[in-house]
């Protein structure tokens, strides 16, 4: 329900930084953020927001069952709750679920890509994120599926690490104790600001993702890999190339997770209340030293 949530609230803010990512510097369509967002509205309606909404509402639910699954046990079998442990969990969690993210990320990001511009679509390549994925199979096989695996391992394993130890640590300053009237602003607070660090700590490995995946779209190829797409576009762009985008990706990482860590860590704790899962103890809020 969490994951369902932030895909609505956050997925136009996704759309508008994988366009800024990949647009053409010598032909730039959009200035910036908010003018991306006014181009995007005026020419293809608040629909264009929303392309390739598809993907990530399929995927997020074995994506938040694997993340919180695995940070969980994780954390469990390394015994002690510790800071480090708290990343290593947490990379532990980003790492596994790129079997699935990727996969998702591309057709999301192709889905994006397509009609840009065009209030009504002329020519639609892919129906939908499902008919995306079964044309790149078909045309590239298992490989074009996996466009940009290595890129996304490279960005998730330590954004989740941060991710989780960011929580983890401002839960602990704030003092969120179950009883306390303030504690769903303070989850609110502390699981925004989570994911603002996450997205920092990775950004720049984002918009190399995202080119990676975008290359090949309208029969031309640019990438021969992860280092050409670095070398290439710093030589052409710059350093900010880095950065384009970051913009929106936090004025949406601040709802989205907010929405979801508080999500989840309100629901385990009213099942635990509950007693109807006493064996199960809440992934992210494990071995607090409150009566969280």
């Amino acid at each position: 329900i969490s994951g369902a949530a932030g895909v609505l609230v956050g997925h136009p803010f996704d759309t508008v930084k994988v366009r800024l990512q990949v647009q053409n510097v010598e032909k730039p369509l959009y200035r910036g953020t908010f003018h991306c967002f006014q181009s995007i509205i005026k020419q293809e309606s608040a629909f264009g927001l929303y392309k390739g909404i598809g993907s990530p509402m399929m995927g997020l639910t074995f994506i938040n069952a694997l993340v919180f699954g695995v940070q969980g046990n994780t954390l469990r079998a390394l015994g002690k709750d510790t800071p480090l442990n708290q990343f290593l969990a947490g990379s532990a969690a980003g790492a596994i679920q790129c079997v699935i993210c990727c996969p998702m990320e591309l057709a999301k990001t192709r889905m994006q890509l397509q009609g840009t511009g065009e209030y009504k679509l002329k020519t639609k390549n892919y129906k939908n994120s499902l008919d995306c994925l079964i044309k790149i199979y078909q045309k590239e096989g298992l490989r074009g599926i996996n466009r940009g695996m290595v890129s996304t391992f490279i960005r998730e394993t330590p954004s989740f690490g941060f991710y989780f130890l960011t929580y983890d640590c401002m839960t602990r300053y704030l003092g969120c104790e179950a009883e306390d009237s303030y504690v769903i602003p303070k989850l609110l607070f502390s699981g925004g600001m989570s994911g603002i660090v996450s997205w920092l700590s990775t950004y720049p490995m984002d918009v190399i993702k995202s080119r990676l995946q975008a290359d090949g779209v309208g029969g031309v190829t640019q990438y021969n890999g992860i280092l050409d797409c670095i070398r290439k576009s710093y030589h052409e762009e710059g350093w900010r190339v880095f950065t384009r985008g970051l913009t929106s990706t936090l004025l949406r990482a601040f709802p989205v997770n907010a929405a979801t860590f508080a999500t989840v860590t309100v629901f385990l704790m009213y099942m635990k209340s509950e007693d109807n899962l006493p064996e199960c103890e809440p992934g992210p809020v494990i071995h607090q030293p409150s009566s969280l």
